[in-house]
């Protein structure tokens, strides 16, 4: 099996060595149509009438499939074939002989795919893994695979991207800070820029200082996404979402409410005693105002994500 990342496709694309299949998935439709649009671009505008054919998995065989991609190119030196909503196709709509037939079509194009075509098999919904084509088709194709943020740099990226689809600019600091607020978290990502966008209209550039002002209000959407990432273990970004929260002007006890909840039903059976003894220290110093609420949040929170940390080292901070 071979990955790409959308990045790499494109790369690959631009230098013109192009695989004769892609697998696309992924839940970045943006990211998806990018890459499709940069494989039509394979063929000359005035050529893709002829040499670019477009399938839709509601109606197209894989027997419609295998007989686009051995078709000749016209006039040029590749074909491009796209078929979307590909995990439709590869699951027959009733069994029989014709569908058996396409199936065995499909897997022999699998062992010898033409020279001439790159076939993109565009998925919207995940392919039934169980089916003898289906892994075939994931142990031959190139993946690549849209929507995968896995670090602040990718969603800057991201960001990026996204905002230059509006015909709008972003100043390098303001997509970092916007890829630094939401972290590799696509959806929240994908939210706080459509919120940025809309904050933003009318402007050819969006600033440092147009993310500072929706920052707090995002934080009041999502104030428990501190709850999310204890309970994933994610000290660093539960600390984020910490500083986001209290930042947005939440109430210290109220956190501390949050984080209670989190203890009591969301935490492995082994984080729960020192979780709960911890929320009783800090409890207790909250209301007697033994030191900044802040840093007693801050403690509490790497303790329960099982960050060892000495109370008399949190309280001195």
């Amino acid at each position: 099996m071979k990955t790409l990342t959308p990045g790499k496709a494109l790369e690959q694309v631009a230098a013109g060595d192009p695989d004769p299949i892609y697998l696309i998935e992924g839940d970045d439709e943006l990211e998806k149509a990018e890459v499709v649009d940069a494989f039509e671009q394979i063929v000359d505008e005035g050529l893709r009438a002829f040499n670019v054919e477009r399938l839709h998995g509601m109606d197209a065989s894989l027997g419609d499939v295998v007989e686009a991609t051995r078709t000749l190119p016209m006039m040029a030196s590749r074909r491009v074939v796209i078929l979307r909503r590909a995990e439709l196709a590869l699951v027959p709509k009733r069994e029989s002989k014709a569908a058996a037939a396409d199936l065995k079509l499909f897997d022999a194009y699998l062992d010898a795919p033409s020279n001439h075509a790159t076939l993109l098999l565009v998925c919207d919904g995940l392919l039934h893994k169980g089916r003898k084509t289906t892994k075939r088709l994931r142990a031959t194709a190139t993946i690549v695979t849209c929507g995968v943020v896995d670090s602040v740099a990718d969603a800057e990226r991201w960001v990026r991207r996204r905002v230059s689809t509006e015909n709008v600019s972003i100043e390098s600091a303001a997509a970092r800070m916007v890829a630094s607020l939401a972290g590799p978290d696509l959806s929240r990502l994908r939210d706080d820029v459509e919120r940025l966008l809309l904050y933003a209209v009318g402007q050819d550039t969006i600033r440092v200082e147009d993310v500072r002002a929706i920052a707090g209000p995002a934080t009041v959407l999502d104030d428990w996404a501190v709850a999310r990432a204890i309970e994933r273990g994610q000290a660093a970004r539960a600390l984020r979402e910490l500083a986001l929260v209290l930042d947005g002007g939440a109430a210290p006890p109220m956190v501390l409410g949050q984080l209670a909840w989190v203890a009591r039903t969301k935490l492995s059976p082994g984080r729960v005693s020192p979780a709960v003894e911890a929320m009783f220290e800090t409890d207790l110093a909250l209301k007697s105002s033994a030191g900044d609420q802040r840093v007693l949040l801050e403690r509490l929170v790497l303790e329960m994500c099982g960050v060892g940390l000495p109370r008399s080292a949190g309280a001195s901070s």
